[in-house]
């Protein structure tokens, strides 16, 4: 069979054993929708909303207006939603250095967290500001071999008092399973019945809209993100938020502009209808994203390759892992999901530094917001056991397209199993 017709059978095969979990899906996006328009509704958005003050951004109408929507569809008492934050790893530092003061103690939960969060925590480097360098202890909890919270382990490392916790929902670049927000409620309950002052911080990036509750329904006091992944809905330029309980926000935001600024401040340079319509569409392009995973877990499950999650597991995050064991198989198909992208096709991406991460990274990001994992991507670290993580997805024809350019890759390469 001429490679690819079988890439395409192949594919077609993998559609059709998904297609009661993006009937699932695509059901749960009006639930989520009905969310996102009933904190519209109540919030009495109207088109002068679209619009912005200049300068300092004082009384900005459209900024406030959008904080109480995301802050309702959040299931928050307050959020700050800011195109000043350049990335979610920028607003997760904004929330943690407003919050934590000289002496007080860190405690990841979910083991070593992001890579671009080593460096604001003190675990790289040194000399820039970190939370090592104001004199904030740090610790983190192991996880378990099976790649989950260790419950016991928790008790004993709370037995130390600690003024935040940090939950990472998402796996990152790490090969375990993402937490649910049942989860995340879970561990909000044990941590505040062993220290009921200890703050829950909880990392939501690529989360969001993927279940039916946030972590701040569940007790989270804070939590941020980014707007270039889920609830940007693929069209805000940039920017991301912070949300929880409201004093917190306000210390997030005094740390983003100044003490006695807060949230008051910073323009949304007219952008806000942006913003507004992103959050929208939000709930399809989750529901799309989620789809093109499980085609992904599928297709590459069949292959013989590892996957996390595995086909048909519950998701928590928009994020599918693919253990490839190979770098040279992982820059193989970084090359081929590139000359699938809309924008740059013609690039090959190869291995290359990364600020914030500690390893180089080979990414296929041909996305029309630069960085973007709303839209179909992968990336990975160029380090053992070289697993590909994809993300995203505006629309799952595209992500059919990009992996029959990766299956007719594989085979090209010999890696093509008897038919």
């Amino acid at each position: 069979m001429p490679t690819s017709d079988w890439a395409a059978a192949r594919l077609a095969a993998a559609a059709d054993r998904i297609a009661p979990l993006a009937e699932r899906h695509t059901a749960a996006v009006q639930p989520r929708l009905e969310r996102v328009l009933a904190a519209f509704a109540a919030e009495r958005v109207g088109v002068h909303h679209f619009a912005s003050v200049s300068g300092y951004g004082h009384g900005d109408q459209g900024r406030d207006v959008l904080d109480r929507v995301f802050a309702r569809v959040l299931q928050a008492e307050a959020a700050a939603v800011r195109l000043q934050f350049v990335s979610g790893t920028h607003a997760i530092a904004a929330a943690l250095f407003g919050v934590l003061r000289p002496g007080d103690r860190l405690l990841a939960l979910t083991g070593r967290p992001y890579d671009t969060l080593e460096e604001v925590i003190g675990l790289r480097g040194s000399g820039q500001g970190s939370l090592a360098d104001f004199g904030i202890a740090y610790d983190e909890l192991d996880l378990t071999p099976q790649g989950r919270v260790d419950r016991q382990g928790l008790e004993t490392a709370l037995a130390t008092p600690t003024r935040m916790v940090l939950i990472q929902r998402s796996c990152g670049y790490s090969w375990r399973p993402s937490l649910s927000v049942d989860e995340i409620g879970e561990l909000v309950d044990r941590v505040k019945r062993r220290q009921p002052g200890c703050l829950v911080f909880v990392d939501n990036c690529y989360g969001e809209l993927v279940q039916s509750a946030e972590p701040t329904a569940v007790g989270a006091d804070l939590i941020a993100g980014s707007l270039i992944k889920n609830l940007g809905g693929t069209i805000a330029p940039t920017g991301g938020y912070v949300a929880g309980r409201r004093e917190l926000v306000e210390r997030a935001c005094c740390r983003l502009t100044a003490p006695g600024i807060g949230s008051e401040g910073g323009t949304s340079f007219d952008l806000n209808r942006l913003l507004f319509q992103g959050l929208f569409l939000a709930p399809q392009m989750v529901a799309e994203a989620l789809i093109c995973s499980e085609l992904v877990a599928q297709v590459f499950d069949d292959f013989g390759f590892r996957t996390h999650p595995a086909p048909g597991s519950e998701r928590s995050d928009v994020i599918q892992a693919v253990r490839l064991g190979s770098a040279s198989l992982l820059k193989l198909l970084c090359r081929a999901f590139q000359a699938a992208s809309p924008v740059g096709s013609y690039l090959d991406p190869v291995p290359a530094p990364m600020p914030g991460y500690a390893s180089e990274l080979v990414m296929a990001g041909g996305t029309f917001i630069d960085g973007s994992t709303s839209e179909f991507s992968a990336d990975a670290p160029l380090r053992e056991p070289y697993v590909l993580y994809t993300q995203g997805g505006t629309h799952r024809a595209h992500a059919r397209l990009a992996l029959e350019r990766a299956l007719t890759a594989l085979a090209e390469s010999g890696h093509r199993p008897p038919d």
